[in-house]
């Protein structure tokens, strides 16, 4: 099959973690040995990530630095990330994966530059703020922040993905037989000039998940994974009794409550997918890629359920979840 593996943040930082390289390092390997096991079984494999509290790090380092005019834009530290991000995934998968080519590309995703997004910020960056340390960077840099928990984080705009301008080079990789790292970070966000055509970068990071999505059917994809830190999707979250979901059809899976800053974008995506080509979508563990795809773990999301289901299939209250049963995952 044509997987896109799309990774979650968790695959390089865990919430309240520092942001360093050896931490960042620690976890890409791991993440590593899981997407490694899909290539092994022979599917051609396509991988995006997160890339948050990276770019989020880069915003405060190049805000702080004296020795710019103007802090680098968003288009511009969304590339930087693809690069640091890119060269982590490419080193460990070829050293899990010697004589395998690997190429990590540096993409650009197309957004509308009327997208109302450009006036609602919503999507989150970089760590967790106190209340006072938000306000402050809020009057001095003029930033937006919202809620995240008990504390809060800077928003930026996250316009819908248009169009992966890489897809056909992506494509093109995958006939040679290499495992492409792309797309991350939603890609840098650019927009074009109606009169030139001609592109420029846009203020804004765009959504991993719905580009994993829109890119895996570019690329005729028959799978889109959405790979994070919990087993499945959960009904009843936020309960004393959440269970986990297995199947689940599109319109239901939309229906849930879901948390906005995390779970519910996952959501979307699979089931957008799913609508859209009728291909498998699945969100599942990161240390289980393979697990997800073959449905031994994870919740998987087709248009139309095997059997004639009408619904979603849960599993027994009397069986005992996984690691993560109680809480989803951070972007």
């Amino acid at each position: 099959m044509r997987i896109v593996a799309a990774l979650g943040g968790n695959a390089l930082l865990q919430r309240g973690e520092r942001p360093d390289a050896e931490v960042q390092l620690h976890h890409v390997h791991q993440a590593a040995r899981s997407l490694a096991e899909l290539v092994e079984a022979g599917h051609e494999v396509v991988i995006t990530h997160g890339n948050g509290p990276q770019i989020g790090l880069l915003a405060v380092e190049s805000e702080s630095d004296p020795a710019l005019t103007a802090p680098y834009p968003l288009d511009v530290l969304g590339a930087q990330t693809q690069g640091m991000i890119g060269t982590l995934l490419a080193r460990e998968l070829m050293n899990r994966l010697p004589g395998r080519e690997v190429a990590a590309l540096i993409t650009h995703t197309e957004v509308d530059p009327h997208d109302p997004a450009f006036t609602h910020p919503t999507k989150f960056i970089g760590q967790q703020l106190g209340a006072q340390q938000a306000e402050t960077l809020e009057r001095e840099r003029g930033w937006t922040t919202a809620p995240d928990g008990a504390h809060r984080r800077r928003v930026v705009p996250s316009p819908e993905p248009r169009v992966v301008l890489e897809a056909p080079l992506v494509r093109r990789l995958l006939a040679g037989g290499a495992v492409v790292i792309c797309g991350g970070g939603g890609g840098v966000p650019v927009v074009r000039d109606r009169d030139t055509g001609l592109f420029r970068g846009a203020e804004a990071v765009v959504d991993k998940d719905l580009t994993a999505a829109l890119l895996a059917e570019q690329l005729d994809a028959d799978a889109l994974l959405i790979l994070t830190d919990v087993t499945h999707v959960f009904t009843r979250y936020g309960t004393a009794h959440p269970r986990p979901l297995v199947t689940a059809t599109p319109e239901r899976l939309r229906a849930l409550d879901l948390p906005e800053g995390s779970m519910r974008p996952k959501a979307e995506a699979a089931a957008a997918f799913a609508e859209r080509t009728g291909g498998l979508a699945a969100i599942g563990p990161l240390d289980n890629a393979l697990g997800t795809v073959l449905g031994t773990t994870g919740t998987t999301v087709r248009a139309a359920l095997n059997g004639g289901e009408k619904g979603p299939r849960v599993l027994p209250t009397g069986r005992p979840a996984d690691d993560g049963a109680a809480r989803h995952p951070a972007v």
